[in-house]
């Protein structure tokens, strides 16, 4: 690895694990569902996908995937604490909320990929024209 990826990396790892603190501090619930990982997961899913579409459309070099993709997004989201939320939620046999908590994280997460390539889709026809 050269150090400018390595920088990138850093950088973007960086600036994802402390908006994911930031977002995640003050633990929310709705109705009792733990709603900030749902919230940095899915927005983290979102901005891949948009990523994922601007990056092969406007030939970006690779070092900006670990920057964006790897560093930030890979820092941003969370499997672990979507984990432990679920593991939690299951400790205290809400299942209705671990069940819940698992179809909104995967689906809406799944969701937003699509949603993002969607976007980044019409914004490569419109950088097109």
């Amino acid at each position: 690895m050269k150090w400018i990826e390595f920088v990138l990396l850093a950088v973007g790892a960086v600036v994802g694990a402390y908006l994911r603190y930031r977002i995640v501090e003050s633990p929310t619930a709705v109705y009792g569902l733990p709603v900030n990982v749902l919230i940095v997961n899915v927005l983290g899913s979102f901005i891949l996908g948009v990523f994922s579409i601007l990056s092969i459309g406007l030939n970006l070099e690779p070092q900006y995937t670990l920057l964006v993709a790897v560093g930030f997004c890979g820092s941003f989201t969370t499997m672990s604490s979507f984990a432990l939320e679920t593991s939690n939620l299951l400790d205290s046999n809400r299942f209705s909320l671990l069940a819940l908590n698992i179809l909104a994280n995967v689906g809406l997460s799944l969701g937003a990929i699509f949603g993002g390539r969607t976007l980044g889709n019409v914004m490569m026809e419109r950088f097109l024209r």
